[in-house]
């Protein structure tokens, strides 16, 4: 897929030398961008984190537990280096009503068991069904995704202090304009101290991290919920654990395969999706709210920072407990139009502006420009990355038979054999329950001569479905008392059909 968004390695090495960590460790310029990109990080993960505990009805501690223990876990345990994973808007949407209903122990029950399925679909290889997204559905996944990014920044734009705005211009500013000049520092690093610096100097009374919620002040202990270990328990829990596994997933597996394309690597889906369940897991067991890839602090990592390795993501999370805990003063102390300019670049960034210039739209087929846009409204209009995907996945299925299924075609001739005329029906396309339902409908039963012949070698026959119409077809014939001949049929086919026809019940 070819997007906005790519960030090449260094001109000394090769992407899939970029990724390694003992060669990042031997060289001090990647080593130094991996440390200062999960600084970054941190500083971006703790405003979210204290909000997505909000949102689930926690405390801020709990969202800031599992930023710090799922980025930590993930760095050795997931498939996708340099990709970041903490608590999300999606997971916590989905415990929320758990925790209203049943309170914190309860959701960290469901935490760890979701946890549970997560390893279970990874092991079955549920990762590999990722290669079944169509290229429509993951440029409208990344341009939903950057409107989200966007549309999050706006409640720390609306009703602050008319100095959030020009000091988030400035942010923006030092971010595009200070890599002309130096890209020694990371330029969102630069961004955020120069704001807080002026905030703190001039005494200035701007939102900040601390006004989101209380930092915690101690490191996160061994936590094991208090829950009745019952088959009642299992009941309750069962279904906001499947729901957060399977949007956990699918969320983590197309943050995967959007990394893949913005480094030109390739990562195991398979490993990612059982390293996010033991990440959960362990996030559970230490009282942490769990989640999955969070796309715009990926972003952060890998696009604004040129994070490459397991590194930076290992250190977002330690940093995170550093800045929370020991640091929680200084941190309070960061103006939210620091992080505002820094995610609203990212969401620029992100967007696939190629996607939507008139002469790619004029170029694309309609049906592929349509599933983008079914995936973009779906995913911004709930705010659900996984209910988008999973109706733009729907859309082109739905378009991608409609069109096939007009692929097929039957033609008919009449010619002589041994005095005898003979009708010739000639089918070309792929038969299927979509090409093949009308394909009853396509003979002249009545007016065909004695014997047909239904030549099927520009044909293949796919499923039951074909092989029962045809059997209604030599049915029909028969009542007519006239005899069909089928031919040309590859190995495949013929093999299928000798296997299921007659058995299928009443043909048409």
């Amino acid at each position: 897929m070819s997007t906005t968004i790519h960030s090449a390695p260094p001109a000394d090495a090769t992407p899939e030398e970029r990724q390694s960590v003992l060669a990042t460790v031997r060289r001090p310029r990647w080593l130094k961008t991996e440390v200062l990109a999960g600084l970054i990080v941190a500083l971006a993960l703790i405003p979210e984190a204290i909000a997505f505990s909000l949102i689930a009805g926690v405390d801020p501690q709990v969202g800031l537990f599992a930023a710090a223990t799922m980025a930590v876990s993930i760095s050795f345990l997931g498939g996708r280096p340099a990709m970041i994973s903490a608590a999300t808007a999606a997971t916590a949407l989905v415990v929320a009503p758990l925790v209203a209903s049943h309170g914190l122990d309860y959701m960290i029950a469901a935490v760890i068991l979701a946890g549970v399925f997560q390893v279970i679909l990874g092991v079955l290889g549920v990762g590999k069904l990722m290669r079944f997204i169509p290229r429509s559905v993951m440029i409208g996944f990344v341009n939903a995704l950057a409107i989200l990014i966007f549309t999050s920044q706006l409640p720390d734009l609306i009703g602050v202090p008319w100095l959030v705005y020009p000091l988030t211009a400035l942010g923006l500013a030092i971010i595009y304009l200070l890599p002309r000049i130096t890209t020694v520092v990371p330029a969102p690093l630069v961004s955020i101290i120069v704001i807080t610096a002026i905030a703190v100097v001039f005494a200035l009374n701007l939102p900040t991290v601390g006004d989101k919620g209380e930092l915690p002040d101690a490191l996160p202990t061994l936590f094991f919920p208090d829950v009745p270990f019952t088959v009642e328990t299992f009941q309750i829990i069962a279904p906001f654990a499947l729901g957060m596994a399977a949007v956990g997933l699918l969320e983590s597996l197309m943050t995967a395969k959007l990394v893949d394309d913005i480094t030109d690597t390739r990562s195991s889906k398979v490993r990612e999706s059982w390293g996010q369940g033991a990440a959960n897991i362990i996030s559970g067991f230490f009282g942490g709210m769990g989640g999955c890839a969070m796309v715009g602090q990926t972003m952060i990592n890998v696009k604004a920072s040129g994070a490459r390795t397991r590194i930076s993501t290992f250190l977002a999370g330690v940093f995170v407990l550093v800045l929370a805990v020991s640091l929680g003063d200084v941190v309070a102390m960061v103006p939210m139009a620091a992080l505002v300019a820094v995610m609203i670049f990212v969401s620029i960034a992100t967007f696939d502006w190629h996607s939507i210039r008139p002469s790619t739209l004029k170029m694309m087929p309609k049906s592929e420009t349509a599933v983008m846009v079914v995936t973009v409204v779906a995913t911004v209009a709930t705010h659900n990355l996984a209910v988008g995907v999973g109706l733009g996945v729907l859309t082109a299925m739905v378009l991608f038979t409609r069109r096939v299924a007009h692929f097929a075609t039957v033609t008919r001739t009449l010619g002589g054999k041994d005095d005898q005329t003979v009708a010739r029906y000639t089918v070309n396309g792929e038969l299927f329950w979509a090409s093949s339902n009308d394909l009853y409908t396509q003979f002249e039963y009545a007016e065909d001569p004695q014997h047909i012949v239904i030549d099927l070698s520009g044909s293949h026959l796919w499923d039951a479905s074909t092989i029962a119409a045809l059997d209604s077809v030599e049915e029909k014939y028969r009542h007519y008392g006239k005899h069909v001949e089928v031919t040309g049929l590859n190995e495949a086919s013929r093999a299928m059909r000798a296997r299921m026809t007659g058995r299928l019940g009443a043909g048409h």
